[in-house]
């Protein structure tokens, strides 16, 4: 429970992007904006201030992964299964640039 409490905030903001964000889509164009540009930004983004905070931590990554599967069925379908691993690989890559920092500062 430890390593977990430091990642709520994060977990936090990307679990409100997850299921409220899909609600302002209104066309394939704004969807295609959201899943496409917005929800890997902020991802990135989440992730990449953890990992300058903490350091890396492979579990949150993985949670965002599997934080993104319930919101498919409700906002998308089933063919929308990728983006949980784009995600996943995203917040991999932005906890990994983060750890890098979270080095050099100690």
């Amino acid at each position: 429970m430890q390593k977990l409490k430091p990642m709520l905030p994060y977990l936090g903001i990307i679990l409100v992007v997850f299921y409220l964000l899909p609600i302002a889509i209104q066309g394939m164009g704004s969807a295609m904006l959201i899943l496409l540009i917005a929800i890997p930004v902020i991802c990135f983004v989440c992730a990449l201030l953890y990992g300058i905070k903490n350091g890396f931590n492979i579990i949150l990554p993985i949670v965002v992964g599997l934080l993104f599967l319930p919101s498919l069925f409700i906002f998308y379908n089933e063919t929308a299964w990728v983006y949980s691993i784009a995600y996943l690989v995203i917040s991999l890559i932005g906890n990994l640039i983060g750890m890098v920092s979270y080095k050099n500062r100690k």
